[in-house]
């Protein structure tokens, strides 16, 4: 909706609500042309209901207003005698309309000292409820949110698993856009899987002020620019999502608007230097590990890599003992009844699966294996000596394609070899040529809302001839730490500002193999209440935090035993 199209809703509404309530702020002793004037008259209202008056900040905040409406309008009907379970229902189900009906009923009489003390157990529930989602439903849009890390682009930066808390006020909350929408969830509500909003009406883009401007290198939440899924890890067609409902990537930003940004051999260039990383990031790059006697799984597991896998051959398989290890493999390499083998991850089969199968059951040694290693990590193994060479997969080749932005003919870039590219700007003018429009393009007409198109070799923006575009807004460069394992800004492009959600601040609790079901889980006690950013090793307050709750209970405990002594 255009600017246009709210106020004359907004005015609408306001109408509405003069209708169905003049004479009951009479009937309460204000006046009724009180009833017309917006802002003003949700005060006066809540002088009424007898209700805080900070109430009517609520009625504004995107989602929130959702939940306080209907409270408003109950309030409104109990104010007036309407008590009532028919009276509750109505009143919802009309959408405050039927206020209509005690609005021009003359034996309406005003309760002005009421009850706020709700009648039964029940109401005292819901209320309580609805305050706490309320309350809730504020600090996950404005203030702090949950995530759950559910892949590994940024492997051994943030783990699977980790539970972050993601702070919305340090680059500035984005409201909501999306108005009519189911609240503390975000795209999908959960059992049913079915959209958890309605596209339509739609709040223009609005960033209240933050305290920073998103830096170089930082670990960002962003809305995910080429989002066509309708649920996480389940790709359709023809998928379009409101900004603030499209999927939430995280990522590392390792360009910020007016930087050049290039990749050459896999490392990434910042106007013509190569990017310094903070300590805490842990890059890492496919390297394939050769042994010409075969790479020992075992022995590399046991060295604390996980990032692999292994190959079984097991002489006497079952359907039973199969049923037995499914669990634990990822598939068949083999089913060939005298040379039955399987895959499974870098942990193996367990040892007391196999003992209790009875499994006749031996690894196979593989001349090559690709790990994913740092390049501190590749050095140390070199260093080890127990490998006849360790070798960093680089993609040199220079083959046009469409898998790489800005996926089109004829650019070769590829994940390893990419750029230089400039990042747009906001209020920079860039020439346009046919050569960077396939850069550009997406800029233009999605995420500035420009009608573009070409005649004769000429570019026409909003049916002008253009030759030059100044940039509306910042665009920012994503990338994962897992370079060779992660969807990001090499094969979409731009993070618009107007995408960014928040930055991580707090490892608060982290399982591994939280992908592979409960039995699988383990808690990392090594991450809980670690902070994201910082110099050197991740401290993890965890323990601490534990200890003081504890010592807090212990206390609160000893002071009731003494106050119920001397009662």
């Amino acid at each position: 909706m255009t600017i246009l199209q709210w106020f004359i809703f907004f005015i609408a509404i306001q109408l509405i609500h003069f209708g169905g309530s003049w004479k009951l702020y009479q009937k309460a002793g204000r006046k009724s042309w009180e009833a017309l004037i917006p802002v003003y008259n949700a005060i006066v209202l809540m002088q009424i209901i007898r209700r805080p008056k900070w109430w009517v900040i609520l009625l504004f905040i995107p989602i929130i207003n959702l939940m306080i409406f209907p409270v408003v309008w109950v309030e409104t009907l109990r104010s007036f005698g309407k008590n009532s379970s028919l009276d509750t229902a109505l009143g919802i189900l009309t959408f405050g309309l039927y206020t209509y009906t005690i609005n021009y009923n003359n034996a309406t009489s005003y309760q002005a000292d009421r009850s706020l003390v709700p009648r039964t157990w029940f109401g005292e529930w819901i209320s309580a409820l609805l305050f706490a989602i309320t309350a809730a439903t504020l600090v996950h849009n404005y203030f702090i949110q949950p995530y759950i890390i559910p892949t590994g682009s940024l492997e051994k930066t943030l783990l699977i698993g980790d539970f972050l808390f993601v702070s919305k006020f340090h680059y500035g909350a984005r409201p909501p856009m999306t108005v009519l929408a189911f609240p503390m969830v975000h795209d999908t509500l959960p059992l049913v899987k079915t959209k958890s909003y309605l596209d339509f009406p739609q709040l223009p883009y609005f960033r209240l002020p933050g305290f920073q401007k998103v830096e170089r290198n930082e670990i960002v939440v962003f809305s995910w620019p080429a989002d066509t899924v309708r649920q996480f890890f389940v790709k359709e067609k023809g998928v379009r999502k409101p900004l603030d409902k499209k999927s939430n990537y995280v990522k590392r930003c390792v360009g910020i608007p007016g930087d050049t940004l290039s990749i050459v051999d896999g490392f990434v260039y910042i106007n013509g230097e190569r990017s310094i990383l903070p300590e805490r990031a842990k890059t890492q790059y496919v390297h394939s590990v050769y042994k010409a006697k075969g790479v020992s799984g075992r022995k590399l597991y046991q060295e604390g890599f996980k990032d692999f896998t292994r190959k079984y051959r097991i002489e006497n398989i079952t359907q039973e003992r199969y049923d037995a290890i499914l669990p634990y493999i990822h598939g068949i390499y083999s089913n060939d009844r005298d040379n039955f083998v399987v895959i499974s991850p870098a942990a193996g089969i367990p040892v007391n699966i196999v003992n209790k199968q009875r499994l006749k059951m031996s690894e196979l040694l593989e001349a090559k294996k690709d790990l994913l290693l740092t390049v501190a990590e590749a050095e140390q193994l070199k260093d080890k000596g127990s490998f006849d060479s360790i070798v960093r997969q680089i993609n040199d080749s220079k083959t046009a394609n469409t898998s790489f932005f800005p996926n089109s003919l004829p650019f070769d870039w590829n994940e390893d070899n990419f750029g230089p590219i400039v990042l747009p700007k906001a209020g920079v003018t860039i020439d346009l040529t046919a050569q960077n429009l396939p850069l550009y393009k997406k800029i233009i007409r999605e995420y500035e809302g420009n009608q573009l198109s070409k005649k004769e070799g000429a570019i026409i923006i909003n049916g002008k001839e253009s030759t030059q575009y100044t940039f509306q807004q910042d665009y920012y460069w994503m990338m994962g730490d897992n370079r060779h394992r992660s969807e990001d800004s090499r094969y979409w492009g731009f993070v618009p500002e107007d995408h960014i959600v928040g930055k991580p601040v707090l490892i608060w609790f982290s399982i591994e193999g939280i992908n592979d079901g409960i039995r699988n889980w383990s808690i990392r006690w090594d991450r809980i209440m670690t902070t994201v950013k910082g110099e050197g090793k991740a401290f993890a307050f965890g323990p601490y935090v534990f200890g003081l709750i504890l010592i807090w209970q212990v206390i609160v405990y000893i002071l009731r035993r003494k106050k119920a002594q001397s009662a």
